[in-house]
């Protein structure tokens, strides 16, 4: 069972990047393969095929009080392969959430980011990333983090959700 932790985004953070898209030409190319934005979400940790409850008391644990920021899809760019819209932080910290949620011996860096697409010529992810470099879509507040099983479907991965973490209010 594949899983991993992530921030999902509500309907009305993604509407206007979705709204975006769709009247692009450049996000017309038939060779795109376009992720559900449904499914979009913020990656915190990957587990890879992992014990489902082991990993919930885990990130129980590491998440326990700490409190929510305030987020916001905003710019875009091209990971070889992939368009990502950016998110920024309007208020509070991401860096705790995401430092809790990281597998331990996790290397990689941390980078805010949603995949929007996958697929194509560098050149028409990179076209679509200019296109999205002024977006800023509206905050939000993300109420949990949630452990996420992944699966493979015919159109893409199936999230299924395993558990839910609280976040907190952060205070001002």
């Amino acid at each position: 069972m594949r899983l991993f932790s992530a921030l999902p985004v509500p309907s009305e953070a993604a509407a206007p990047l979705r709204a975006r898209l769709s009247s692009s030409d450049a996000a017309r190319d038939e060779g795109l393969r376009w992720t559900d934005p449904e499914g979009w979400h913020i990656t915190l940790g990957f587990y890879g095929d992992d014990e489902p409850a082991a990993r919930v008391d885990w990130l129980a644990r590491r998440l326990d009080g700490l409190p929510a920021p305030v987020l916001r899809l905003a710019g875009a760019g091209v990971f070889p392969g992939v368009l990502w819209a950016g998110v920024t932080v309007e208020s509070g910290e991401l860096g705790p959430i995401a430092e809790a949620a990281r597998p331990p011996g996790e290397r990689r860096g941390f980078r805010a980011h949603v995949t929007v697409a996958r697929g194509g010529p560098t050149a028409e992810l990179d076209v679509l990333a200019r296109e999205l470099a002024d977006h800023r879509g509206p905050a939000w507040r993300p109420p949990a983090v949630v452990l996420l099983r992944s699966d493979r479907g015919r159109a893409g991965p199936v999230y299924t959700p395993v558990s839910r973490f609280a976040l907190g209010r952060a205070l001002r």
